[in-house]
């Protein structure tokens, strides 16, 4: 496993992404323990995109222009719909007294479904991942396993600290409802700035 691996995914798990936002959400409006379980169903949300590349999807997408650039403009179209609902939407971020920490399950069911949705997980297991995988190697499948398990334990152990950033976060969020917009708007011109990065790709 090499270090540009390494250095490469921790920059897609940091970059903000639905995953991210929703856990940044449940921590900011319900607590730490809600936002782990956020970032719990954001992980298991991985495993579609990891199981395709696995099963060989990668390789139609590198070999088939025409796949990788109705994949790529999936992925554009989707996140400019991200960054206009977040624009125009307060739903996604609201941020209340609730403390409640009552249906966790149901929160890791959103985050699952959430990073299912997140083409940002697909074109990364489909078109990035299998260059990892070295051509004379005797096992791919194992590599592939190996390597889509370091993403989905950094990506837990990222998602945790921004909950808990979140968590300490959101009662001087609460306070200021101008922090609250500004987020918003920094998380949809993110959004805006990966689709148009995402557009011009090759």
């Amino acid at each position: 496993m090499s270090l540009e691996f390494l250095i490469t995914s921790l920059v897609v798990v940091l970059l903000p992404g639905t995953g991210v936002i929703y856990t940044l959400a449940i921590g900011l409006g319900r607590g730490f323990r809600p936002s782990v379980a956020a970032a719990l169903g954001c992980t298991f949300g991985i495993f579609p995109a990891a199981g395709a590349s696995i099963v060989g999807l990668a390789a139609m997408l590198h070999t088939s222009a025409l796949a990788f650039q109705a994949i790529k403009m999936l992925g554009v179209l989707y996140l400019f719909y991200m960054a206009w609902s977040i624009f125009k939407d307060r739903g996604m971020l609201d941020v209340s007294e609730n403390k409640d920490s009552s249906g966790l399950v149901q929160i890791a069911v959103t985050g699952t479904l959430l990073n299912v949705l997140n083409p940002k997980l697909s074109l990364f297991f489909l078109a990035f991942l299998p260059q990892f995988v070295s051509s004379d190697t005797p096992s791919p499948t194992a590599d592939l396993v190996g390597l889509a398990a370091v993403f989905m334990a950094m990506t837990f152990i990222v998602f945790v600290c921004y909950g808990a950033f979140a968590a300490m976060a959101r009662d001087y969020v609460i306070r200021s409802p101008s922090v609250m917009q500004w987020i918003r708007r920094c998380f949809a011109g993110t959004f805006l700035f990966l689709g148009l990065k995402l557009a011009y790709s090759e």
